[in-house]
């Protein structure tokens, strides 16, 4: 299929259907989809939940500890927001169960950069899918059922065409009752259209921003007059009125207020009457006009503080549904949304250096996260990302004990994501011949940025603490790995033989024997198995060697159990592969002659050279970064 006749498709699929009052009332009798609320019909664009187990997965397990958790695919691409959009999706469950939430307003608390207008976006469009029933001409889209009388008619309506009589609850408009006073009281002569809600066209979806302090009014919300029209009809005719306010076009839909609480409180009482009696007054005195749809609100947390420490808006603050929408506070869900701004740019297909996302999201989770009580920062980053650090570090509490500690309102501070995009911005063009990001670059702009951005010295000294004690000495610890990986051509069988070694001498001097060779018929004593152990340790620093031996051969001869009497895997407990690590990396100098980029003495260090570059841009480094890399990981290791 062309686009072209894709695009026609798609345009003749949303366009006005006409049916007769009787066709329509038919049509509800059939399909209660028809009369929907504005809140039901969200709930069916955002569609049934996926339900996860996340006791099946480790990971998972200990970020919601062992729950059942929703998730819902239309919002896949909102990364670490699972608590806000439950409560999103619990809000129009309630609305459209009728129960108190369908008077209140939808208000996505949070700091900026944070997400609350993509979420606002992602409603508006979910919005879009199902069509609404209007009766035709309407300038405020209202439902034709509104044409009955909830007194007199709701128990006609429900027995014959099967209507809930809480359906039948709204008023005409002024627009509509003089169109009946015209069609002296016969409603057949009313249409009614199926539309589709529209962001473009305004239809049943608006925005509305607040203005000028000294000249706003509430006309961006009710409408008024239109001053054309004066000649023909008198000042409070229906007929002269422009409904073009806020509250008008979003009628069986959603209005979206923009930082609600910067405008006057004075432009914020229609809202009231709007959400809680289903109607609003205009500017002329005309009769009452119905509103069925949604209020949904955003602003920063400043804003909504001054708001509400003014005891003259209780009645106003009683009447929002607040859901709060922090930064993310889980690294790797941080990462995802790194990517996914990266896949709406050009940068999508320039080289990005393994750790360079993660350094970034760490340091803006770092800044994000509560100092915690005995118990160190980038443990409890960790331990929000769902790593287990029971080996690695004991004073590391659980997610719930941190969560309880930080209290309510941890992820309302620190850094946006707005600004670690634009610092990754940078980062990407640092370089004049080379658009790429690598971590060494991404360092120094970070540090260049936080002086630029004069925060407060207290601030400043933090976030360069969290360059200089965690990610920069970290990325040392990385970047070595990546190195020596790369520069030992068998890596792998090089860990596996200094593993199996480990084990065996770690075996005959826990059992205090002698070990022979069975090549060289070499005899090793416990003291010489001890030196040879030390070798292995020391790189490390393994404190309480005894301990360490015997909590390695348990977990071998347990692993052995299960894998055919072979030792399992080098690197498969955590602890060991550490150590062997160390070990492996521990001599610098016997990288120097092949990864630096000075001229080589022989032409067997420049083929390892050559070697060692090929293999580290097949783990994703530009030629320039290996360079840099290399470089600068020499450098630091000299000053150390």
């Amino acid at each position: 299929m062309s686009i072209f006749s894709h695009y026609q498709d798609r345009y003749e699929a949303t366009q006005q259907e006409e049916l007769s009052i009787q066709e329509y009332l038919d049509l509800c009798k059939s399909d209660p989809s028809v009369y929907a609320t504005a809140a039901e019909r969200m709930l069916a664009a955002i569609g049934d939940a996926e339900l996860v187990d996340t006791s099946k997965d480790s990971r998972l397990s200990r970020i919601f500890s062992n729950k059942i958790i929703k998730r819902y695919p239309v919002f896949d691409d909102f990364y670490g927001m699972e608590e806000a959009i439950e409560q999103i999706v619990s809000f129009f469950k309630h609305a459209a169960q009728g129960l108190e939430e369908r008077k209140q307003i939808l208000y996505l608390l949070g700091p900026v950069g944070g997400g609350k207008s993509s979420l606002a976006e992602k409603l508006k469009a979910l919005m879009q899918e199902k069509p609404i029933y209007c009766i035709k001409d309407s300038p405020v889209f209202e439902s034709p059922l509104g044409l009955f009388n909830p007194e007199e008619d709701a128990a006609i309506l429900e027995e014959d065409y099967g209507i809930p009589r809480r359906y039948i609850k709204t008023i005409m408009s002024p627009w509509a009752s003089k169109r009946l006073q015209e069609y002296k009281g016969d409603i057949s002569q009313f249409k009614v259209v199926k539309l589709f809600p529209s962001i473009l066209n305004q239809i049943a979806i608006t925005k509305t921003e607040p203005g000028d302090e000294n000249n706003q009014d509430i006309s961006s919300l009710v409408g008024k007059v239109d001053i054309r029209k004066l000649e023909e009809f008198p000042q409070n005719d229906p007929d002269a009125y422009s409904f073009s306010g806020g509250l008008s076009r979003a009628n069986q839909g959603l209005m979206e207020f923009v930082e609600m609480f910067k405008a006057p409180i004075k432009v914020l009482h229609p809202l009231l009457t709007a959400t809680q009696e289903g109607n609003y007054n205009s500017t002329e005195g005309l009769g009452a006009i119905p509103f069925e749809g949604i209020v949904l609100a955003h602003s920063n947390e400043s804003e909504w503080q001054t708001f509400k420490n003014n005891k003259n808006n209780e009645a106003f603050i009683d009447r929002v549904y607040i859901v709060k929408v922090p930064y993310c506070l889980r690294v790797s869900e941080e990462v995802k949304i790194y990517e996914k701004l990266l896949q709406n740019s050009s940068l999508n297909g320039s080289p990005c250096a393994p750790d360079t996302l993660h350094m970034l999201a760490k340091f803006a989770v770092l800044s994000r996260l509560k100092e915690p009580e005995n118990s160190n920062l980038f443990s409890k980053m960790r331990v929000y990302d769902g790593e287990n650090l029971k080996d690695t570090d004991p004073k590391a509490k659980s997610m719930q004990e941190y969560k309880d500690s930080a209290g309510v309102d941890e992820g309302m501070n620190g850094l946006s994501t707005r600004f670690a995009f634009k610092i990754l911005s940078k980062v990407f063009n640092f370089d004049p011949t080379e658009v790429a990001a690598n971590p060494v670059h991404l360092l120094y702009v970070l540090e260049q940025r936080i002086e630029q951005e004069q925060f407060q010295q207290e601030l400043r000294d933090k976030y360069l603490a969290f360059i200089k004690e965690h990610l920069a000495p970290r990325y040392v610890e990385f970047i070595g790995k990546e190195i020596q990986t790369a520069y030992l051509e068998s890596y792998t069988e090089y860990g596996q033989n200094v593993f199996d070694r480990y084990v065996l001498y770690a075996d005959f001097w826990i059992q205090d024997q002698e070990y022979r060779d069975p090549e060289t018929g070499e005899i090793l004593n416990r003291s010489s198995l001890n030196e040879e152990l030390e070798k292995i340790e020391k790189p490390a620093g393994i404190s309480n060697p005894k301990d360490f031996r015997n909590e390695v051969v348990n977990f071998v001869l347990r692993a052995r159990a299960n894998n055919q009497g072979k030792n399992p895997a080098w690197n498969s407990y955590e602890k060991l592969r550490t150590v062997i690590e160390k070990k492996m990396f521990s001599n610098t100098e016997d990288l120097l002659p092949v990864i630096s980029f000075n001229a080589k003495a022989s032409a067997d260090d420049k083929k390892k050279h050559q070697d060692f570059v090929a293999r580290m841009t097949e783990r994703g480094y530009t030629e320039k970064q290996v360079r840099l890399m290399s470089d600068w990981y020499l450098r630091v290791r000299k000053s150390q």
